[in-house]
Protein backbone atom coordinates (compact mmCIF):
# COMPACT_ATOMS: atom_id res chain seq x y z
CA UNK A 1 0.00 0.00 0.00
CA UNK A 2 1.45 3.40 -0.95
CA UNK A 3 2.01 5.84 1.87
CA UNK A 4 0.02 9.04 2.15
CA UNK A 5 3.09 10.98 1.10
CA UNK A 6 3.37 8.94 -2.11
CA UNK A 7 -0.30 9.56 -2.80
CA UNK A 8 0.24 13.28 -2.37
CA UNK A 9 3.15 13.37 -4.78
CA UNK A 10 1.19 11.43 -7.41
CA UNK A 11 -0.88 14.62 -7.83
CA UNK A 12 -4.34 13.15 -8.17
CA UNK A 13 -7.57 15.12 -8.69
CA UNK A 14 -7.27 18.70 -7.44
CA UNK A 15 -10.30 18.30 -5.18
CA UNK A 16 -8.23 15.87 -3.09
CA UNK A 17 -6.03 18.84 -2.16
CA UNK A 18 -8.85 20.94 -0.70
CA UNK A 19 -9.22 20.68 3.09
CA UNK A 20 -12.28 22.16 4.79
CA UNK A 21 -11.83 23.40 8.35
CA UNK A 22 -14.60 22.10 10.60
CA UNK A 23 -14.39 24.98 13.08
CA UNK A 24 -17.67 24.05 14.79
CA UNK A 25 -18.62 22.71 18.21
CA UNK A 26 -21.52 20.42 17.44
CA UNK A 27 -21.37 16.84 16.16
CA UNK A 28 -24.66 17.32 14.38
CA UNK A 29 -23.02 20.05 12.33
CA UNK A 30 -20.06 17.79 11.67
CA UNK A 31 -22.36 15.08 10.38
CA UNK A 32 -24.18 17.52 8.10
CA UNK A 33 -21.01 19.07 6.69
CA UNK A 34 -19.29 15.78 6.00
CA UNK A 35 -22.33 14.36 4.23
CA UNK A 36 -22.56 17.46 2.04
CA UNK A 37 -18.91 18.03 1.28
CA UNK A 38 -17.14 14.66 1.37
CA UNK A 39 -17.78 14.03 -2.35
CA UNK A 40 -16.36 17.45 -3.21
CA UNK A 41 -13.12 17.68 -1.19
CA UNK A 42 -10.18 15.63 0.04
CA UNK A 43 -10.13 16.13 3.79
CA UNK A 44 -11.68 17.76 6.85
CA UNK A 45 -9.62 19.64 9.40
CA UNK A 46 -10.46 18.89 13.02
CA UNK A 47 -8.93 21.61 15.17
CA UNK A 48 -8.79 22.65 18.80
CA UNK A 49 -12.38 23.88 19.08
CA UNK A 50 -14.04 20.72 17.79
CA UNK A 51 -11.55 18.34 19.40
CA UNK A 52 -11.90 20.02 22.79
CA UNK A 53 -15.68 19.74 22.46
CA UNK A 54 -15.95 16.15 21.22
CA UNK A 55 -12.48 14.58 21.29
CA UNK A 56 -11.69 11.49 19.21
CA UNK A 57 -15.42 11.02 18.61
CA UNK A 58 -15.29 13.90 16.12
CA UNK A 59 -12.49 12.22 14.17
CA UNK A 60 -14.28 8.87 14.14
CA UNK A 61 -17.53 10.47 12.98
CA UNK A 62 -15.83 12.06 9.99
CA UNK A 63 -14.20 8.74 9.13
CA UNK A 64 -17.46 6.79 9.52
CA UNK A 65 -19.07 9.13 7.01
CA UNK A 66 -16.33 8.56 4.47
CA UNK A 67 -14.10 11.58 5.16
CA UNK A 68 -10.36 11.85 5.84
CA UNK A 69 -9.03 13.93 8.74
CA UNK A 70 -6.27 16.48 9.17
CA UNK A 71 -5.86 16.63 12.96
CA UNK A 72 -4.82 20.23 13.53
CA UNK A 73 -3.85 20.31 17.21
CA UNK A 74 -0.36 21.79 16.76
CA UNK A 75 1.30 19.66 19.44
CA UNK A 76 3.96 21.62 21.32
CA UNK A 77 5.46 20.16 24.49
CA UNK A 78 8.43 18.12 25.67
CA UNK A 79 9.52 15.44 23.15
CA UNK A 80 8.09 12.44 24.99
CA UNK A 81 4.68 14.05 25.46
CA UNK A 82 4.37 15.15 21.82
CA UNK A 83 5.53 11.77 20.54
CA UNK A 84 2.92 9.96 22.63
CA UNK A 85 0.19 12.31 21.40
CA UNK A 86 1.33 11.74 17.81
CA UNK A 87 1.18 7.98 18.30
CA UNK A 88 -2.43 8.24 19.47
CA UNK A 89 -3.25 10.44 16.45
CA UNK A 90 -1.75 7.71 14.28
CA UNK A 91 -3.87 5.08 15.98
CA UNK A 92 -6.93 7.23 15.31
CA UNK A 93 -6.17 6.80 11.63
CA UNK A 94 -5.88 10.48 10.74
CA UNK A 95 -4.43 11.24 7.34
CA UNK A 96 -2.24 14.05 8.66
CA UNK A 97 -1.42 15.83 11.91
CA UNK A 98 0.84 18.68 12.96
CA UNK A 99 3.21 19.88 15.65
CA UNK A 100 4.90 23.24 16.20
CA UNK A 101 8.33 23.37 14.56
CA UNK A 102 9.48 25.71 17.32
CA UNK A 103 9.14 22.79 19.74
CA UNK A 104 12.70 21.78 18.80
CA UNK A 105 14.53 19.38 16.53
CA UNK A 106 14.55 16.73 19.27
CA UNK A 107 10.79 16.97 19.73
CA UNK A 108 10.17 16.41 16.02
CA UNK A 109 12.76 13.65 15.67
CA UNK A 110 11.31 11.76 18.61
CA UNK A 111 7.84 12.11 17.13
CA UNK A 112 8.94 10.78 13.74
CA UNK A 113 10.75 7.85 15.33
CA UNK A 114 7.80 6.81 17.51
CA UNK A 115 5.20 7.17 14.76
CA UNK A 116 7.30 5.07 12.38
CA UNK A 117 7.81 2.45 15.08
CA UNK A 118 4.09 2.13 15.80
CA UNK A 119 3.18 2.02 12.11
CA UNK A 120 5.66 -0.81 11.56
CA UNK A 121 4.76 -2.81 14.67
CA UNK A 122 0.99 -2.37 14.38
CA UNK A 123 0.81 -2.30 10.56
CA UNK A 124 -0.84 1.11 10.48
CA UNK A 125 -0.96 3.69 7.72
CA UNK A 126 1.65 6.37 8.30
CA UNK A 127 0.09 9.82 8.52
CA UNK A 128 1.61 12.85 6.86
CA UNK A 129 3.55 14.55 9.65
CA UNK A 130 3.69 18.33 9.44
CA UNK A 131 5.18 21.13 11.49
CA UNK A 132 3.75 24.64 11.78
CA UNK A 133 6.27 27.35 10.89
CA UNK A 134 4.71 30.77 11.56
CA UNK A 135 0.95 31.15 11.98
CA UNK A 136 -0.75 32.95 9.09
CA UNK A 137 -2.47 35.25 11.59
CA UNK A 138 0.92 36.78 12.50
CA UNK A 139 2.73 39.63 10.79
CA UNK A 140 6.23 41.05 11.09
CA UNK A 141 5.36 43.22 14.09
CA UNK A 142 3.92 40.20 15.91
CA UNK A 143 7.17 38.30 15.43
CA UNK A 144 9.20 41.20 16.75
CA UNK A 145 7.05 41.38 19.88
CA UNK A 146 7.85 37.75 20.71
CA UNK A 147 11.59 38.23 20.19
CA UNK A 148 12.10 37.28 16.54
CA UNK A 149 13.98 40.17 14.97
CA UNK A 150 14.66 38.68 11.54
CA UNK A 151 12.45 38.74 8.47
CA UNK A 152 9.30 36.62 8.37
CA UNK A 153 10.57 34.60 5.42
CA UNK A 154 13.89 33.87 7.12
CA UNK A 155 12.11 32.53 10.19
CA UNK A 156 9.77 30.36 8.13
CA UNK A 157 12.60 28.87 6.07
CA UNK A 158 14.71 28.27 9.19
CA UNK A 159 11.85 26.28 10.76
CA UNK A 160 11.11 24.44 7.51
CA UNK A 161 14.71 23.28 7.26
CA UNK A 162 14.61 22.16 10.89
CA UNK A 163 11.43 20.21 10.12
CA UNK A 164 13.06 18.52 7.15
CA UNK A 165 16.17 17.67 9.17
CA UNK A 166 13.94 15.99 11.76
CA UNK A 167 12.41 13.71 9.11
CA UNK A 168 8.95 15.23 9.08
CA UNK A 169 7.05 15.18 5.78
CA UNK A 170 6.41 18.90 5.44
CA UNK A 171 5.13 22.11 6.94
CA UNK A 172 2.11 24.31 7.42
CA UNK A 173 2.98 27.77 6.15
CA UNK A 174 1.61 30.86 4.47
CA UNK A 175 1.48 30.64 0.67
CA UNK A 176 3.63 33.75 0.55
CA UNK A 177 6.62 31.77 1.81
CA UNK A 178 6.13 28.73 -0.44
CA UNK A 179 8.68 29.71 -3.09
CA UNK A 180 11.39 30.16 -0.46
CA UNK A 181 10.47 26.88 1.24
CA UNK A 182 10.59 25.04 -2.08
CA UNK A 183 13.99 26.53 -2.87
CA UNK A 184 15.35 25.47 0.52
CA UNK A 185 13.64 22.10 0.98
CA UNK A 186 13.02 20.78 -2.54
CA UNK A 187 9.98 19.68 -4.56
CA UNK A 188 9.03 16.61 -2.52
CA UNK A 189 8.51 18.53 0.72
CA UNK A 190 4.77 18.76 1.50
CA UNK A 191 3.36 22.25 2.03
CA UNK A 192 -0.10 22.82 3.49
CA UNK A 193 -1.43 26.36 3.57
CA UNK A 194 -4.21 28.00 5.53
CA UNK A 195 -4.91 31.66 4.85
CA UNK A 196 -6.55 30.80 1.53
CA UNK A 197 -9.41 33.00 0.43
CA UNK A 198 -11.37 32.98 -2.84
CA UNK A 199 -11.09 36.29 -4.69
CA UNK A 200 -14.46 37.53 -3.47
CA UNK A 201 -13.83 36.71 0.22
CA UNK A 202 -12.47 38.90 3.02
CA UNK A 203 -9.30 38.18 5.03
CA UNK A 204 -11.10 37.57 8.38
CA UNK A 205 -8.33 37.30 11.02
CA UNK A 206 -5.67 36.08 8.58
CA UNK A 207 -2.80 38.40 7.63
CA UNK A 208 -0.86 36.63 4.86
CA UNK A 209 -3.56 35.36 2.49
CA UNK A 210 -3.71 34.24 -1.14
CA UNK A 211 -6.30 32.97 -3.60
CA UNK A 212 -6.58 29.23 -4.36
CA UNK A 213 -5.36 29.73 -7.93
CA UNK A 214 -2.33 31.73 -6.89
CA UNK A 215 -1.51 29.29 -4.08
CA UNK A 216 -1.39 26.33 -6.43
CA UNK A 217 0.64 28.32 -8.94
CA UNK A 218 3.39 28.88 -6.37
CA UNK A 219 3.49 25.15 -5.56
CA UNK A 220 1.22 24.49 -2.58
CA UNK A 221 0.20 20.85 -2.07
CA UNK A 222 -2.92 21.33 0.05
CA UNK A 223 -5.02 24.38 0.86
CA UNK A 224 -7.21 24.83 3.94
CA UNK A 225 -10.45 26.81 3.68
CA UNK A 226 -12.99 27.35 6.45
CA UNK A 227 -15.36 30.29 6.72
CA UNK A 228 -15.61 31.09 3.00
CA UNK A 229 -17.22 27.66 2.57
CA UNK A 230 -19.01 27.14 5.89
CA UNK A 231 -20.59 30.61 5.83
CA UNK A 232 -21.60 30.54 2.17
CA UNK A 233 -25.21 30.43 1.01
CA UNK A 234 -24.26 27.50 -1.23
CA UNK A 235 -21.22 25.77 0.34
CA UNK A 236 -21.06 23.03 -2.30
CA UNK A 237 -20.95 25.59 -5.09
CA UNK A 238 -18.19 27.52 -3.33
CA UNK A 239 -16.16 24.33 -2.78
CA UNK A 240 -16.50 23.48 -6.46
CA UNK A 241 -15.50 27.01 -7.42
CA UNK A 242 -12.38 26.77 -5.25
CA UNK A 243 -11.44 23.46 -6.86
CA UNK A 244 -11.88 25.09 -10.28
CA UNK A 245 -9.57 27.92 -9.19
CA UNK A 246 -7.02 25.37 -8.04
CA UNK A 247 -7.23 23.56 -11.37
CA UNK A 248 -6.57 26.81 -13.23
CA UNK A 249 -3.55 27.34 -11.02
CA UNK A 250 -2.28 23.81 -11.66
CA UNK A 251 -2.15 24.44 -15.38
CA UNK A 252 0.43 27.13 -14.68
CA UNK A 253 2.37 25.17 -12.04
CA UNK A 254 5.91 24.42 -13.09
Amino acid sequence: MPSNLELVRSRGPMRERLIVALDVNDLGEVRSWVRRLAPEIGMFKVGKQLFTHAGPQAVRLVQELGGEVFLDLKFHDIPNTVAKAAVEATRLGVRMFNVHASGSLDMMRTTVKEVRRVCLQEKRRKPIMLAVTVLTSLNQDDLKRVGVDGKMTDQVVRLALLTQEAGMDGVVASPHEVADIRSACGPRFVIVTPGIRPRESGKDDQQRVMTPQDAVQVGVDYIVVGRPILEAKDPVAVARSIVSEMERGSRSYA
